[in-house]
């Protein structure tokens, strides 16, 4: 089945290499699987790798970037479609609109931003598409246990935190994608 992975995940520079290497797995096995990939548009850090590999494993690649990052964020004008918004909320939306499936890697708080709203949409019932987080390294711990208290606080219910599959497997991940 052809799907389109929607890709939130790492812009910047000089983040360690095992979160390139990350990138790259995850954008090789969108392709194996034959599968589509959408993400930020940009060719820097994480970004470019996951692009990159998709491309190289014969995937389809859509980018989504706001004009005004186009330079800051050197736009990946390989993509085979780089589509070029007004604002992060436009990118947002037209990255929800083209991904079957959304997956955070590890990033910062732009990656975190996407998540969260795409894993409200799906707590609010407003789409039904799986919202995976790969958690390597314990990259997100922090976040999760912050979760977790939320939880025991009464102001997140059970069904939104099984409304979000954590796994540290790349193919753990994808799976949950398809």
């Amino acid at each position: 089945m052809s799907r389109t992975v929607t890709v939130y995940c790492g812009s910047r520079t000089g983040v360690p290499r095992s979160y390139l290497d990350l990138a790259t797995r995850v954008g090789a096995e969108i392709a194996a699987r034959g599968w589509s990939l959408a993400w930020g548009g940009g060719r820097t850090s994480m970004m470019g790798c996951v692009a990159q590999a998709a491309r190289d494993g014969g995937a389809r690649t859509v980018g989504v970037i706001p004009r005004s990052l186009v330079d800051r964020e050197w736009a990946d004008r390989e993509a085979d479609d780089l589509l070029l918004v007004d604002t992060m909320r436009d990118r947002k939306a037209l990255m929800e609109a083209h991904g079957d499936a959304f997956l955070a890697l590890p990033g910062g708080i732009g990656t975190c931003e996407e998540l969260f709203e795409i894993w409200t949409g799906r707590v609010l019932d407003m789409h039904d598409k799986p919202v995976v987080l790969l958690d390597v390294d314990g990259h997100y711990r922090g976040l999760l246990d912050w979760l977790d208290e939320l939880r025991s606080r009464g102001f997140v219910s059970g069904y939104a935190l099984d409304r979000l599959v954590v796994t540290d497997d790349v193919t753990t991940a994808l799976d949950a994608c398809a």
